[in-house]
């Protein structure tokens, strides 16, 4: 299903009155608006292969109905989304689930929708039906030689189909780890997944990025191979400057701090992007902003100030990029509300005043330092979002028009009830 651009604009143009009244009356005061909107308007962020169906937990899986049954019907879902919001225009694909059979023409199609393709991302988290080898116990760490061997060469494999696609990263996210005590030799399995990483990493061409993921529990429950940031971080140097840790906001125990860890990444130069959601208790996968809109506005003041200090493109120079479940949600205006919350969050951000913030902050002026963070979260930017949008040709609001449409119902209709969009 495609949106024809004359439906976007008749909406646009039954509840423009209103928006320009609530853009007036926003826009009044900030400074430098035009070079907030040009950033809004610029900053993308990916949509993962896998978001696009319903989610699941441990105990069940509830179809929406109408989820993508191929390759070409994901990107015509994420080209959907896109042409709403104009702020989704790239699609990431997880191997095995997506591998193209002709990626010329998935090429082609991706133009067609306006997308280019993001991060590639491997899967040794699950035990595929041709499979020869278990990663029961592991992948890149396995203590079985022949096993790290198949491992390293699907992500090789996963490498290969990017570079095809014209995508310039890979994800390695790996579910490796112990649930027991004395079950693994935690120094040998560190050195053995460095090993196995350095085999992937040397398959990069020049132009590429290794995203080296970090998870602090589950599957395995007493130790992770890849835990912390920290370890992350330290994969990362060793193995070289293509390689960078990856930050999925859910991937952390409860009441960490990651708007530290993402300064101190920024300011080694090895953070290399972000897997965007929210969380109550653990990785929830829950729509961004869902539950600590905050925690993201932090998130992004960091961001926005040590890219700033180090001369960094926003939109570019870092991975941008959805990672949730949609066990109850129709996915799309999950993601729809997901994009609207980073949007929101990062134009909060922009808005921060840095040098009073600097300077409140070198004469120890708790309070005032408080006050100039509060004033930008609490500046209601939904306005400047949404005139961005306008500005990109996009819907003014989103979910308001998928829904109008019938989208959903569409989809329904063409792809049937029962479909199934991921490999889970």
């Amino acid at each position: 299903m495609q949106i024809e651009k004359y439906k976007i604009d008749e909406f646009n143009n039954s509840v423009l009155k209103e928006h320009k009244r609530r853009f007036d009356f926003a826009a009044e005061g900030v400074n430098g608006l035009d070079g907030i909107l040009k950033k809004l308007v610029d900053f993308q962020i990916a949509i993962p292969s896998w978001a696009l169906g319903t989610g699941g937990t441990r105990f069940g899986r509830f179809s929406g109905g109408g989820e993508p049954r191929t390759l070409e019907e994901k990107i015509e879902d994420v080209g959907l989304l896109h042409s709403l919001n104009k702020s989704g225009g790239a699609i990431s694909l997880h191997i095995p689930w997506d591998i193209p059979q002709d990626a010329k023409a998935i090429k082609a199609l991706a133009a067609q929708h306006g997308l280019r393709f993001d991060a590639v991302n491997s899967n040794t988290f699950q035990d595929q039906p041709d499979q020869k080898l278990s990663y029961k116990f592991g992948s890149l760490q396995h203590v079985d030689k022949a096993t790290r061997k198949q491992a390293v060469d699907h992500n090789i494999e996963v490498i290969k189909h990017g570079i095809e696609l014209g995508s310039d990263s890979i994800t390695v996210w790996l579910s490796d780890g112990s649930c027991f005590p004395g079950q693994l030799n935690f120094r040998k399995a560190f050195q053995r997944t460095l090993e196995s990483l350095q085999e992937i990493y040397a398959a990069l061409p020049d132009n590429f990025k290794m995203f080296v993921e970090y998870k602090a529990f589950e599957p395995n429950f007493y130790s992770m191979t890849v835990g912390d940031w920290g370890q992350s971080l330290l994969y990362a140097s060793k193995l070289g400057p293509k390689a960078y840790t990856l930050v999925d906001l859910g991937h952390h125990l409860p009441n960490a701090n990651i708007e530290q860890i993402v300064a101190l990444l920024l300011s080694e130069g090895k953070l290399g992007g972000f897997h965007f959601n929210d969380s109550k208790y653990g990785d929830d996968d829950l729509t961004v902003g869902s539950i600590n809109p905050y925690q993201l506005f932090l998130i992004f003041n960091e961001l926005v100030e040590g890219m700033d200090a180090r001369s960094m493109q926003h939109a570019t120079d870092l991975g941008w990029m959805i990672d949730a479940s949609h066990n109850v949600k129709d996915p799309l205006e999950d993601l729809l509300q997901s994009i609207e919350a980073i949007k929101i969050a990062y134009a909060q951000a922009l808005l921060v005043d840095t040098k009073a913030l600097q300077a409140a902050q070198d004469a120890s002026d708790v309070a005032k330092a408080q006050e100039i963070l509060q004033q930008a979260y609490r500046t209601d930017v939904r306005p400047l979002v949404a005139e961005a949008r306008l500005r990109a040709g996009a819907a003014l609001q989103p979910l308001q028009l998928y829904r109008q449409l019938k989208v959903r119902e569409n989809l329904i209709k063409e792809r049937g009830q029962k479909t199934v969009a991921t490999g889970l």
